[in-house]
């Protein structure tokens, strides 16, 4: 009998788009599992390539508010993965960036978690996120802390819970081994290579495309280039859109949100991509350069994965990587990519991409199930015939 196979995810929104959707939606390319997430709002979307599908969710589906985000009910998420009863699946997939992996499986149940992140705002985004939020400080700020050391403690135990971890970076498996004390075998994500359109000619802006949130800095490229006084676009919205706009002087156009094909044109005729996040991997960077576009970006994270920079790489150099994230650091990084111009070469930044198409993750992603799946059966062989030597 053919194995059934249970893909989890985190949440389905058609407001969650980002690298951890485009893995889900590129298993379901090509394998035949039954979907879960915590909430969906996805499938009901006409336009969306769930739309109709028969997705299991849990009790937060029906609560307040839930459309808008699962987050607001943080302490409930746990508890709420943990009912989802996948007892009729051989292999069950998870797509984590918070609490999918702390599915409840049996031993006989073979369980892969893609790790995009270890729950960030549990772990390294703590004191961030106790600073911007109003729940930080006060009474409600010591519960808050409660809740995510609890969290912090589950997030822990539920690692157990899972027989193999993938990361989707180097930096990804370095925080899973520091969070979990767990082993995890890198696959970079699926970028949808094909879809970008290479262009050797580039016209004189620089671009940044991005969610407009504290954690992406996108106010510090701002104080640079009002600074540098170049040209620059901004495309994304989020919740620092007027921030930005008080601080962006004449030489910075604000676009807010734009269509895919308004994005993938700015980004083929851009001079330079701008990324200052330090990024669990960073699926931007790479789409640029597919589109031929070098990138200027922060020296750490997945971008150390994704860019090489042309002062070490030579005529391989697909950019300028900057070691600390400040207005001065991103500065001298503008003035070294300005003086390296003309050498970047677009057809060494787009073979560099092709690395992280969707091809290759489909090839190796299956390829690790496949040889998961075997080698427990020959573990499960073994141990039989030890019982029945046992026996005899």
């Amino acid at each position: 009998m053919p194995l059934k196979y249970a893909l989890v995810h985190e949440w389905l929104t058609p407001k969650a788009t980002g690298g951890s959707e485009l893995v889900v939606r590129e298993i379901l390319n090509h394998i035949d599992a039954d979907l879960y997430a915590l909430i969906d709002f996805e499938s009901s979307q006409k336009e969306s390539y769930l739309y109709k599908r028969q997705i299991g969710t849990t009790f937060l589906q029906k609560l307040p508010l839930a459309r808008n985000g699962v987050q607001k009910y943080l302490p409930l998420l746990p508890l709420a993965i943990e009912q989802l009863d996948l007892r009729e699946y051989d292999i069950i997939l998870s797509s984590s960036h918070a609490v999918a992996k702390g599915v409840i499986t049996t031993p006989d149940q073979l369980h892969i978690c893609y790790c995009h992140s270890p729950m960030r705002y549990a772990w390294d985004l703590t004191f961030d996120y106790l600073k911007a939020s109003r729940l930080g400080y006060g009474i409600a700020g010591w519960l808050t802390r409660y809740i995510l050391h609890s969290l912090r403690q589950w997030d822990v135990l539920t690692a157990n819970r899972v027989d193999h971890f993938i990361a989707n970076s180097k930096y990804t498996a370095s925080r899973i081994w520091r969070c979990y004390r767990r082993e995890a075998t890198v696959i970079y994500p699926p970028v949808d290579i094909e879809h970008f359109p290479f262009s050797t000619e580039k016209e004189d802006f620089y671009l940044i495309v991005s969610r407009l949130v504290s954690y992406k800095k996108v106010s510090l490229i701002v104080r640079a280039f009002n600074e540098l006084k170049k040209e620059l676009v901004i495309i994304g919205t989020g919740n620092e859109m007027q921030k930005i706009k008080k601080l962006a002087k004449p030489n910075i156009k604000i676009l807010g949100w734009q269509p895919d094909d308004v994005v993938k044109k700015y980004m083929a005729s851009a001079k330079g991509f701008v990324y200052a996040a330090c990024e669990d991997f960073g699926i931007a960077p790479v789409e640029a350069q597919a589109c031929g576009t070098p990138v200027i970006a922060y020296g750490a994270g997945g971008a150390l994965e994704t860019v090489l920079d042309i002062r070490s790489s030579g005529h391989k150099g697909t950019g300028i990587l900057f070691k600390e994230q400040t207005t001065a650091a991103l500065i001298e990084a503008v003035e070294a990519f300005e003086a390296y111009q003309g050498k970047f070469d677009p057809e060494s930044a787009r073979e560099n991409a092709v690395q992280f198409s969707s091809q290759a993750f489909a090839q190796r992603y299956f390829e690790f199930i496949d040889t998961c799946n075997q080698n427990r059966s020959s573990q499960k062989g073994k141990i039989l015939k030890n019982i029945l030597r046992n026996i005899e």
